[in-house]
């Protein structure tokens, strides 16, 4: 399976957990490949940090460049949809009217804690929105690699600076689905092609087995 394979189908399964009617937010990266994927029937409004509500995907020609997601992709605006300053977007996030947020990660422990903003003396993308985003909305997933270069990125703890505290509902991988609960991180789902053991010898955290949800 290749990357972009990879991701797409990170993607589909995220998309499987939207609702009708919900506001659902799309952090940069793999996350923006959701709405492809959004099933038939299913009608959410879209936000975009950077100042919009009801973002569609985006024109297959003739596309619009001060219409952009959060990551600057090309995107378009529903019907419906509007358009509005950050500070606007940021009462949105911080207001707690977001039902759903969809973020990646560099790590994800087993309290829910999350790393992605910064590798020190590596990598430093920034913290965008993402500590008001995983903190004002009612579901926060993350949408990520199981690993990086072979390490785990679901860890026992956390060694990166952290982004928020506690914040993870769910986590959704290429190998798996993994809910975080107060007992733990519970394997609620493997992906075709992979087994239980792949999933447990890819994790650093405990991870409890719901063998009730046919795992």
């Amino acid at each position: 399976m290749d990357k972009e394979q990879l991701q797409n189908n990170i993607a589909k399964r995220v998309a499987q957990e939207l609702k009708t009617g919900q506001l659902v937010n799309l952090g940069i990266g793999l996350p923006t490949r959701v709405p492809a994927y959004i099933p038939q029937g299913v009608s959410v409004m879209l936000h975009s940090e950077n100042g919009f509500v009801g973002l569609g995907p985006a024109p297959e020609a003739n596309a619009d460049n001060t219409i952009v997601n959060a990551g600057g992709q090309p995107a378009a605006i529903l019907p419906g949809g509007c358009f509005f300053d950050s500070a606007t977007s940021f009462g949105i996030i911080r207001g707690g009217h977001l039902d759903v947020t969809v973020l990646g990660a560099l790590q994800v422990d087993a309290e829910g804690n999350i790393a992605n903003y910064m590798i020190p003396g590596k990598l430093v993308p920034g913290m965008g929105g993402a500590m008001d985003l995983l903190t004002g909305a009612k579901k926060v997933i993350v949408a990520m690699e199981h690993t990086a270069k072979g390490e785990p990125k679901i860890l026992r703890r956390c060694t990166l600076p952290l982004t928020a505290k506690c914040a993870v509902d769910l986590i959704v991988t290429e190998m798996c689905v993994i809910e975080v609960t107060r007992d733990g991180l519970v394997l609620k789902e493997v992906a075709d092609g992979f087994t239980v053991d792949d999933v447990l010898k890819a994790t650093e955290a405990d991870l409890i087995v719901a063998t009730s949800n046919g795992v």
